[in-house]
């Protein structure tokens, strides 16, 4: 099974300060036919104007990911952290119990990209927790996020990992869904799937019941992959 998901379909939002696009139903955009993939429910790219962000607001129960692009994230938060994360950089903010939090562009003069993921946790009502990581690509798939927390990655409250795919050019990487659907989210560059199948920075692809063959194209590419659990 194969759930292709274009870039330039995607919903989207502006509001001047932000230009935010959405791979699933968010805020005023709804469409009863992309509403997540598995236990992901959220991946929206998201640019922002230097100096303006995310106000103070809350949330409980759900992982929420921040994977920086360009820029750096001021973070601030109601357990009392503070931080600035920077391209090249991830955070995870377990909501559990709830937590209120701002999320702003760390420039006055520079724009920000990142990409906000939501992840529903497989256990409510736990303590909130904040990490954040440097990420250190040291093969195709590099995880960043895992249950247990293994090789360095941050901690989830789910049966899910995400990894950061690189792939030069002329590389070849197979996916194995068979047991447990995955998704792959495109950042750049160019990757050929089946039938020679070409996906691009914002493209995704959910995948079940399949083994997938991915090639780089001429330039290589970046992408996140979500191993995930059957719900």
């Amino acid at each position: 099974m194969y759930y292709f998901r274009p870039s330039h379909e995607r919903g989207q939002a502006r509001f001047g300060w932000l230009d935010s696009k959405h791979t699933f139903s968010f805020g005023h955009y709804y469409d009863p036919k992309h509403m997540g993939f598995s236990a992901l429910r959220v991946i929206n790219d998201d640019t922002v104007k230097a100096g303006a962000g995310f106000d103070t607001h809350g949330h409980r129960d759900m992982e929420i990911i921040s994977y920086i692009l360009e820029g750096a994230i001021e973070h601030r938060d109601s357990e009392g952290n503070h931080f600035v994360v920077p391209a090249g950089e991830v955070q995870i903010m377990s909501a559990g119990t709830g937590i209120t939090h701002s999320e702003f562009n760390h420039s006055k003069t520079k724009k920000l990209k990142f990409l906000q993921i939501w992840i529903q946790p497989n256990q409510r009502g736990i303590q909130p927790v904040y990490e954040q990581r440097t990420i250190n690509q040291t093969s195709m798939l590099t995880p960043l996020v895992t249950p247990s927390g293994r090789d360095n990655s941050l901690k989830i409250h789910q049966d899910t990992s995400l990894y950061r795919l690189q792939i030069e050019p002329g590389e070849i990487l197979q996916l194995d869904t068979l047991q447990r659907p995955g998704y792959l989210h495109i950042i750049d560059g160019d990757i050929i799937i089946k039938n020679n199948r070409q996906l691009s920075a914002g493209d995704g692809l959910g995948i079940f019941k399949e083994i997938i063959r991915l090639k780089a194209a001429t330039d290589g590419a970046t992408a996140l992959w979500f191993d995930l659990p059957i719900v």
